[in-house]
C-alpha cells in the first residue's frame, strides 16, 4: 500500500511542477523573460538547494528524457521548415554547423583550460559541450516571441541550430574518450567516425521521412491517431539512427522536413498536435535539468564559468560566424545578429551529462560550466533577441493574418482537400465577385442551416463555407478567408490596378512612393515574396509612406496583381454560383453534397 501511495505522490508532484511551469509562462510573458529560463529556475527551486528540497541526481534518466524531448522538438522544427525558404541559407548554415562549431570549440577549449587550470583535452571537452547552438531554444524563443526574421537570416539560424548537433555530439564523445583513456585516435579514424554519423543519420532521416509520408497516405488510421503515429515514428527513427551509429538528431530533423514538404493526410492536425507536445517537452526537459543541478556546487567554479560564457558570447561565437558568413556576402548587421543569436540550451547541458555517464574525471566541472553558460545565454541573448532584430532592421513585419481552417479528411483523396472557413467581416473573399476557379464550393452553413451553394447564394459574414481545393492551393484559400484589415475591402474606385511585375522604381517616380533603398531595384512581386516569406496571400499589404500596395491576385504563390490603395469602400458579398465553363466542375461537388445531406439525415 505504501508503494501505491508513493506512486500517487510522485504523479501529484510531477503534475504540479508542469502546472506551475504552464502558469509561470503568463508571468514570464508579461515581463518579456525567456520561458525556457523560467522552466529551468522552477526545476532549481524544486531541487536539493531550493525550497522543494528534492534530491535528484539520476543522469541516466535525464539523458533518456532529454533524448525523447529533443527528438520530438527537432522533428517539429523540420516539419515547419519550407524547402523554398532555404534558398541562399543552406550553404552558409552548413558551414556554421561544421566549421563554425569546430572554431567555437577550439577557442573556448583553449580559454577554459587556462581559467580552470585543466589539461588542454579537458578544456576542449568543455568547448565541445557548449559549441553548438540549441535548436530547441532557437525555434522556441523565436516563435514564442512572435518574431519573424528576414528569410535568409532566419533560414541560417534554423538550419544551423538543427544540423550542428551531430558535430557537437561527435566532438563531445571523442573528447570524452581522449580524457578518459590514455589511447588516442588518429585523424583518419576521427574523420571516418564523423562521416559515418552524418551519412547514416542523413540517409535514415530522408528514407524515414519518405516512408512515414507513404504510410500516412496509404494506411487508413482513425483521424485521432495520425499525430500520435507521427510522434512515435519520430522517436523510433531517432533511436534507430543512433543504434546504427548515425546521428539521431540529424535524422529526425531531415525526416520532419520531408514530411512537412510532401502531400500528407492530416498534416494540419499533426502540426497542431506538435504545438502541444513541443510545449510539454520543453517544460519537462528544462524542469528536469533544473532539478539535476545543485546551485551550491556551482559556486567554486562560478567566476571561471562566467568568464567562459562571456568569451563564448562576445568573442568565440562572433568570430566563428564572421569567418563562416563573410564569404557568402552577408552584411555586418546580419553577421552581428547571427553571432548574437548563438543560444545555448538543453543540448549543452545534455552533452555535459555524457562525461558523468562515462565516468570521466572532473565530470562535475564540465556539467557546472555548461549549466552556467546556458543560464547566461538565456538571460543575455534570449532576453534581447526581439529588440535587437528590430533595431537592426532584420525583423519582418508580421502579416497579421488570422485564419481558422476546418479540415474534413477524404480517405484515398490526396489531389483535393475539403476545407471550411468561417466568413468574417474582414476577410478578403468578400471583396471578390466569385471564389477562385480552382476552388469548388460544396456547402454553406448559415444560421444553423446547411445549404447547397445554389441555395446559399452570396457568402455573408457569419457563414461557414466548405470547398474542394487542390492540396497545393489551400494556402491561397487560407489567405482569402484570413482576417486582414487591408484585405477586407473590395478595390476602391480610386485604387490603381497594377501588375505584379511592375518595377517599384517606376511606381516611385509615377506615384511618389517612398521606397526603401533595398527595395528600389525590385518588382512588386519580389517585395511581397520577401516580406511574406514566399507565401503572399490576397489582402496582404505593404506600406510605402502614405501609399499602400494591396495584393489582389496570386497565382502559384506569386503576386500577379496589386492595387495601389487610396480609400476603402463598404464590405461586399461573393457569389458561390459558377458560370460558363466553371459550371461543369460542379458535378463532383453536387454528388458530395448529396452524400453529406444523406448522412446528416441518417444521423438526425
Amino acid at each position: 500500500m505504501d508503494n501505491i501511495t508513493v506512486v500517487n505522490a510522485i504523479l501529484l508532484f510531477g503534475a504540479a511542477l508542469v502546472l506551475v511551469g504552464i502558469l509561470s509562462s503568463l508571468v514570464a510573458s508579461r515581463f518579456g523573460a525567456p520561458l525556457l529560463l523560467v522552466f529551468l529556475i522552477i526545476g532549481m527551486l524544486t531541487g536539493a538547494d531550493g525550497p522543494g528540497g528534492v534530491a535528484f541526481d539520476n543522469y541516466r534518466l535525464t539523458y533518456l528524457i532529454g533524448s525523447l524531448a529533443l527528438a520530438i522538438i527537432l522533428f517539429d522544427g523540420g516539419l515547419r521548415t519550407r524547402i523554398s525558404h532555404l534558398a541562399g541559407s543552406l550553404a552558409p548554415a552548413i558551414g556554421l554547423a561544421t566549421v563554425g562549431v569546430v572554431i567555437t570549440a577550439g577557442l573556448i577549449g583553449a580559454f577554459a583550460s587556462y581559467v580552470l587550470n585543466l589539461r588542454l583535452s579537458e578544456g576542449f571537452l568543455i568547448g565541445a559541450t557548449i559549441a553548438s547552438t540549441d535548436a530547441a531554444a532557437v525555434f522556441f524563443l523565436i516563435r514564442a516571441s512572435g518574431l519573424q526574421l528576414q528569410r535568409r537570416v532566419g533560414g541560417v539560424l534554423e538550419i544551423e541550430s538543427s544540423t550542428n548537433d551531430p558535430v557537437a555530439v561527435f566532438l563531445t564523445v571523442m573528447m570524452v574518450g581522449l580524457v578518459s583513456a590514455s589511447g588516442g585516435h588518429d585523424g583518419l579514424t576521427i574523420l571516418g567516425e564523423f562521416l559515418q554519423e552524418a551519412i547514416i543519420g542523413g540517409a535514415a532521416g530522408v528514407a524515414g521521412g519518405f516512408a512515414l509520408a507513404f504510410v500516412l497516405n496509404k494506411v487508413d488510421l482513425p483521424s485521432g491517431l495520425h499525430p500520435l503515429f507521427v510522434v512515435a515514428s519520430a522517436v523510433a527513427l531517432f533511436a534507430l539512427a543512433a543504434v546504427m551509429h548515425g546521428s539521431g538528431f540529424l535524422a529526425v530533423y531531415l525526416a520532419g522536413i520531408v514530411v512537412g514538404n510532401r502531400q500528407v493526410r492530416a498534416l494540419p492536425s499533426i502540426i497542431a498536435f506538435h504545438d502541444t507536445v513541443t510545449w510539454l517537452c520543453q517544460i519537462v526537459m528544462f524542469i528536469v535539468l533544473g532539478l539535476l543541478v545543485t546551485p551550491s556546487t556551482l559556486l567554486p567554479s562560478l567566476g571561471a564559468s562566467l568568464a567562459i560564457a562571456f568569451v563564448l558570447i562576445f568573442v568565440a561565437r562572433p568570430a566563428a560566424v564572421a569567418l563562416c558568413l563573410l564569404p557568402f556576402g552577408f552584411s555586418r548587421k546580419e553577421i552581428g545578429f547571427v553571432g548574437w543569436v548563438g543560444l545555448r540550451g538543453a543540448v549543452s547541458i545534455f552533452l555535459a551529462a555524457i562525461p558523468t555517464l562515462a565516468g570521466a574525471p572532473n565530470a562535475q566541472i564540465y556539467f557546472n560550466v555548461a549549466f552556467v553558460v546556458v543560464i547566461v545565454s538565456l538571460l543575455v541573448q534570449g532576453w534581447t533577441i526581439t529588440e535587437l532584430a528590430k533595431r537592426l532592421g532584420l525583423a519582418v513585419r508580421q502579416t497579421g493574418r488570422q485564419v481558422q481552417r476546418i479540415e474534413i479528411d477524404l480517405p484515398g483523396q490526396l489531389a483535393q482537400e475539403m476545407v471550411g472557413y468561417p466568413v468574417t467581416p474582414k476577410c478578403p473573399i468578400l471583396a471578390r465577385d466569385a471564389v477562385p476557379k480552382w476552388a469548388t464550393p460544396v456547402f454553406v452553413i448559415r444560421e444553423d442551416r446547411i445549404l447547397d451553394p445554389l441555395q446559399a447564394g452570396a457568402l455573408k459574414p457569419g457563414d461557414y463555407g466548405y470547398f474542394l481545393a487542390p492540396h497545393n492551393r489551400v494556402a491561397e484559400l487560407d489567405g482569402l478567408f484570413a482576417s486582414t484589415e487591408a484585405g477586407r475591402a473590395r478595390p476602391a474606385l480610386s485604387e490603381f490596378a497594377l501588375r505584379g511585375d511592375a518595377a517599384l522604381a517606376t511606381l516611385s517616380a509615377m506615384y511618389g512612393l517612398e521606397v526603401p533603398p533595398e527595395d528600389a531595384g525590385s518588382t512588386v512581386a519580389e517585395v511581397f515574396a520577401r516580406r511574406f516569406e514566399n507565401e503572399p496571400a490576397v489582402g496582404d499589404a505593404v506600406e510605402f509612406g502614405g501609399a499602400t500596395l494591396v495584393v489582389r491576385g496570386v497565382d502559384e504563390g506569386k503576386v500577379v496583381r496589386v492595387g495601389l490603395r487610396i480609400e476603402d469602400e463598404p464590405d461586399a458579398t461573393v457569389s458561390l454560383v459558377p458560370t460558363g465553363p466553371r459550371a461543369a466542375s460542379r458535378n463532383a461537388a453536387d454528388r458530395l453534397w448529396r452524400k453529406v445531406q444523406g448522412a446528416l439525415k441518417r444521423a438526425a
